[in-house]
């Protein structure tokens, strides 16, 4: 049995204005559609969230959101008091449907109405909606599921575009969080039932460094960058695009629904799977190798006291490559050799053995996703 929500994340579209309050007249005998119109054509949206409350919620008129989440409410799913997070278009109209289901919502009572812009969330230019715009609706998504938990939160996947839509239902699904749906002519809301798979979180141990990476970033990266490290297996987390001849990567938004879904799941269990931290005196001091290049960046001495002091897996480091004139991606990653860390400023290049207290693979796994999470921090 699924309890009340006490957190709905709602998709936001403009069914609220297009075509319901832009068909309005100003002439309407309905008196409270009349001062609808005028509000509406006056952009006045504290009028506008006023004037809804005039109607009924279930009213078409007032729109996907409040029709649903009215909806929910009725049936039980939701608490009449649920904190609520509207995630709307990086668009004019998006940012002025949000206000006004913010002012409609704290005007019924409600504590906590937020308003979630999502960056390039917009219909202008579809390759910046797809690679940026829905891993971005991903990331906000489970931003608000880690503060509030997943136990208590819903996903009303009702309004905006239909890929905003799928990217809601998949990324409740990878969480375990339900997800609703109330298509305009059904009297009642639909909940999505669970995925029939699971994710494979070694997957995630694996590719640990290049998910970081493609989150970090808007921009895309070389995929020579990782060709050492390749698996078939990510193929589905990433897009290929070609610039120049040359083949570069960016993280899909089926990618970042995977990596924020295992993102959360292994800092709930981080304790359990990283290996032991290190006893005293075990600890050593950092070493250089012999490279003059190497020393004159003090940068890459400091970075591996800090590893080894404040990671309490990491017994010591040890420098083993320099290139003054090869940039690279900062990050860690599991080699033949063990723990490998990167660090460069876009100019040069250091790489760092790093030695732990894992036992086994697994566990070096779980040591180079906590460091890899613990550079991006």
């Amino acid at each position: 049995m699924i309890m009340s929500a006490t957190t709905v994340i709602s998709t936001v579209g403009t069914s609220l204005f297009f075509p319901n309050l832009s068909s309005l007249k100003r002439d309407d005998a309905d008196a409270a559609k009349a001062e609808l119109a005028s509000a509406y054509a006056a952009e006045d949206w504290a009028r506008v969230a006023e004037g809804l409350e005039r109607l009924r919620p279930m009213d078409r008129l007032c729109g996907a959101e409040i029709n649903s989440l009215a909806c929910l409410v009725d049936r039980g799913h939701v608490a009449k008091d649920a904190n609520l997070f509207f995630c709307h278009s990086d668009t004019d109209d998006g940012r002025a449907i949000g206000e006004v289901l913010r002012r409609y919502y704290l005007n019924a009572g409600h504590t906590v109405v937020e308003l979630r812009q999502i960056a390039d969330l917009q219909d202008s230019d579809p390759r910046r909606f797809r690679t940026r715009g829905l891993r971005n609706l991903a990331k906000e998504i489970c931003a608000v599921i880690r503060d509030y938990l997943a136990v208590n939160c819903a996903i009303n996947a009702t309004g905006g575009y239909k890929a905003q839509i799928a990217i809601a239902v998949m990324m409740g699904q990878a969480v375990h969080v339900p997800v609703y749906y109330k298509h305009e002519r059904f009297d009642d809301i639909i909940l999505f039932p669970p995925m029939p798979v699971s994710l494979d979180f070694d997957v995630w141990l694996r590719a640990s460094g290049l998910l970081f990476d493609l989150a970090d970033t808007n921009e895309p990266v070389a995929g020579s960058e990782y060709s050492d490290q390749w698996d078939e297996r990510y193929e589905s987390l990433i897009e290929r695009i070609d610039i120049d001849g040359t083949a570069y990567l960016e993280l899909s938004p089926t990618g970042q629904i995977f990596h924020e879904t295992f993102r959360e799941r292994f800092r709930s269990v981080r304790d359990q799977i990283l290996p032991p931290a290190a006893l005293i005196g075990q600890k050593r001091p950092p070493k250089w190798e012999d490279s003059g290049h190497m020393r004159s960046h003090s940068q890459v001495m400091t970075m591996m006291q800090r590893l080894t002091d404040e990671i309490a897996q990491v017994l010591h480091c040890s420098t083993i490559y320099f290139n003054p004139d090869l940039p690279a991606r900062t990050g860690f990653r599991l080699g033949s050799k063990g723990i490998e860390g990167c660090l460069s400023n876009g100019t040069w290049t250091a790489k760092f053995r790093v030695e732990t207290t894992a036992g086994n693979t697994g566990q070096e796994l779980a040591v180079v996703a906590a460091l890899n999470e613990w550079i991006k921090a």
